[in-house]
C-alpha cells in the first residue's frame, strides 16, 4: 500500500465504498448497520474529511494567490506580452466554464438521482441578483471579516490586490513577501497532508451514498464523466481550433501532428509541471517560437491556465446541483463562472488543488461539499482528458503570442534548420 500513488489510493477507496456500500444496501434499515456503520463509521470518516477540506480552503486560496500575483513583476518587464498571456488565459477560462455550464445544463448528468437525503445539513441557494451586485459583492468591505465567513469572491480579489501591491513596492515589502511565500509553502504542506486522508474520506462518502442509494448512484456517475470528457471536446474543436486558425493562422491538423507528443506525456502523467519541458522544446523545435516568448508564456501557463480544471468544475457544479435537487439560479451561474476563472490562478502545482477549488466553487453557491466524493473517485481518469486541454491551450496561446510579436519562425526555415542538423 505505501507503494501506490495517493491516485490509486483514491480510486481503490471509491471500489471498495462501492462494494461495500451495495454489500450493506440490502441491510440498510437493520439498527445495527444503520447506526453504527452508515451514520457512524461511513460518516466519521466522509465528514471528518469535508472538515478537513474545509480548513485549508480559505488559506490555501488567500497565500496562494497573493504570492501568484506578488510575481506579476514578469508583466511589467515584458509588457504587451504579458498582458496579452493574461486575456487569453483568463478569457479562454472563462469561456471554458460558460461552455461547461451550458453543456452541463443540457445533458443533466445528475438528474432523477436526489442525495439530499443522506445529507444532515440544510441546502439553501440564494435568490437570482443583478449582475451589478454580484460585481459589487466582489469588493470586501472588510476583509478579515471575508476570511473569517469563507467569502470566496471577496478573498480572491483582495488576494489579488494584496499580491499586487506587494509587487510594485518590491523590495520595501521584501520581509513581507518573504514571510507570505513561507506561510504559502506551510499551507500547501497542509494540503499534502489533508489529501493523504482522501482514500479514507472517499471510502466513507461513497459507502454511505450507495449503502443508503444502491446501484442508482451509478449512471449518474458515468453521465457526469462523459459529460466532462464531451465539453473538453468541444472546448478543444470551437475555442481553441477557432483561436489557432483566425490569429495564429496555422493549420489545426499540422499543429496536432506536431504537438501530440506533449499531449501522450500530458495524458499518462496528468501534469503540466510534468509535461511543460517537452511542451518548451517541442514549441521551440517543431514550431520555431522564440526562446523569450516560450520561456514566459508556457510556465506561466502551467500555473494559470486551467480551462480543463475550470471545465471539470461547471460541469461538477450542475453534477452535484442535481444529485441534491438544488436549482441554480442564472446568478449561480455568474458566480461560478467568475470564482473559477479567478481561481484558476492558483490551482497549479500541488496534486489534489484542483479538487479542493471545486469545494471553493461549491461553497461559494451553497452546494453540500459532501457531492465531491463521486466526483474525487473517478477524477484520475477525468484529470488525464482535462491536462491535455491544459497544455494545449498553453501552446496555442504561446503560437498565437509568437505570431502578433513576430517571432515565429517560418515551416521552411524550421526544416532548413534541422536538415543541416542531421
Amino acid at each position: 500500500m505505501k507503494k501506490l500513488s495517493l491516485t490509486n489510493k483514491i480510486f481503490m477507496a471509491l471500489i471498495l465504498g462501492v462494494l461495500s456500500g451495495l454489500l450493506l444496501y440490502p441491510f440498510r434499515e437493520n439498527e445495527i448497520v444503520k447506526k453504527y456503520i452508515i451514520d457512524f463509521f461511513f460518516n466519521f470518516l466522509g465528514t471528518g474529511f469535508i472538515r478537513a477540506i474545509r480548513m485549508i480552503v480559505v488559506p490555501l486560496v488567500f497565500c496562494s494567490l497573493t504570492v501568484g500575483a506578488a510575481g506579476i513583476e514578469d508583466i511589467k518587464k515584458l509588457g504587451r506580452v504579458g498582458i496579452k498571456t493574461l486575456v487569453f488565459y483568463l478569457g479562454t477560462t472563462a469561456v471554458a466554464i460558460t461552455l461547461a455550464l451550458g453543456v452541463g445544463s443540457f445533458i443533466n448528468p445528475g438528474k432523477g438521482v436526489h442525495l439530499s437525503r443522506i445529507v444532515e445539513t440544510n441546502i439553501s441557494v440564494g435568490e437570482t441578483k443583478p449582475f451589478v451586485d454580484v460585481l459589487l459583492g466582489m469588493i470586501p468591505i472588510n476583509p478579515v471579516e471575508a476570511l473569517a465567513k469563507g467569502d470566496m469572491l471577496q478573498i480572491i480579489v483582495f488576494s489579488i490586490v494584496f499580491g499586487i501591491a506587494m509587487a510594485l513596492l518590491g523590495d520595501k515589502v521584501s520581509t513581507v513577501r518573504k514571510g507570505m511565500e513561507e506561510l504559502n509553502n506551510l499551507v500547501l504542506k497542509m494540503v499534502e497532508i489533508v489529501m493523504q486522508l482522501a482514500p479514507f474520506g472517499v471510502y466513507g462518502l461513497i459507502g454511505k451514498t450507495f449503502a443508503t442509494l444502491g446501484y442508482t448512484a451509478m449512471l449518474p456517475l458515468m453521465k457526469y464523466f462523459i459529460g466532462v470528457v464531451i465539453v473538453l471536446i468541444l472546448h478543444y474543436l470551437i475555442t481553441y481550433q477557432t483561436l489557432l486558425i483566425l490569429v495564429a493562422k496555422y493549420n489545426p491538423l499540422k499543429f496536432l501532428k506536431k504537438f501530440s507528443g506533449p499531449m501522450m506525456v500530458a495524458f499518462s502523467t496528468s501534469s503540466s509541471s510534468a509535461t511543460l519541458p517537452s511542451s518548451m522544446e517541442c514549441l521551440q523545435k517543431d514550431f520555431g517560437v522564440s526562446k523569450s516568448i516560450s520561456s514566459f508564456t508556457l510556465p506561466l501557463g502551467s500555473t494559470i491556465n486551467m480551462d480543463g480544471t475550470a471545465i471539470m468544475q461547471g460541469v461538477a457544479t450542475i453534477f452535484i446541483a442535481q444529485i441534491y435537487g438544488v436549482h441554480l439560479t442564472m446568478g449561480d451561474f455568474i458566480t461560478v463562472i467568475i470564482t473559477a476563472t479567478l481561481a484558476s490562478i492558483g490551482t497549479a502545482g500541488v496534486p489534489g488543488v484542483g479538487v479542493i477549488m471545486l469545494g471553493m466553487v461549491l461553497q461559494q453557491v451553497g452546494l453540500p461539499l459532501e457531492g465531491m466524493a463521486l466526483v474525487m473517485g473517478i477524477d484520475r481518469f477525468v484529470d488525464m482528458f482535462r491536462t491535455v486541454t491544459n497544455i494545449t491551450g498553453d501552446a496555442i496561446c504561446t503560437l498565437i503570442i509568437a505570431k502578433t510579436e513576430g517571432e515565429l519562425i517560418d515551416d521552411e526555415v524550421i526544416t532548413i534548420k534541422k536538415n543541416k542538423l542531421v
